[in-house]
């Protein structure tokens, strides 16, 4: 499934596996090792990151590419509403939504 995956959201960005491992800081085979070893989180983070998916969907775990449904953008715009600067970019508001959900893990633990 996680090869699956990267290889989709690669193919839907016009790149190949070794372009996307030569760019994220990885061996060109690294995905390719995927298929039978597991690759630690840090390394799951950087991909979905590049990808602008989370880490779950890479996985499986859900179908949502995306870290938020549209009642949750609309949270992070209202956050993001009290910066007296430009308008946000969709980049922009999805790094607010990850920071707010690292602050929500932080809490639980």
């Amino acid at each position: 499934m996680l090869f699956d995956r990267v290889k989709e959201l690669s193919e839907q960005r016009g790149e190949n596996l070794k372009v996307v491992a030569q760019k994220l800081g990885f061996s060109e085979n690294a995905f390719y090792k995927w298929k039978t070893q597991s690759p630690k989180s840090e390394t799951l983070e950087k991909v979905a990151d590049y990808f602008n998916v989370s880490v779950d969907y890479l996985l499986g775990r859900t179908d949502e590419k995306r870290f938020y449904d549209s009642t949750e953008k609309n949270d992070v715009q209202t956050i993001a509403a009290h910066h007296d600067g430009e308008e946000w970019t969709d980049e922009e508001l999805q790094e607010i939504q990850r920071f707010k959900e690292f602050v929500r893990m932080k809490r639980k633990k």
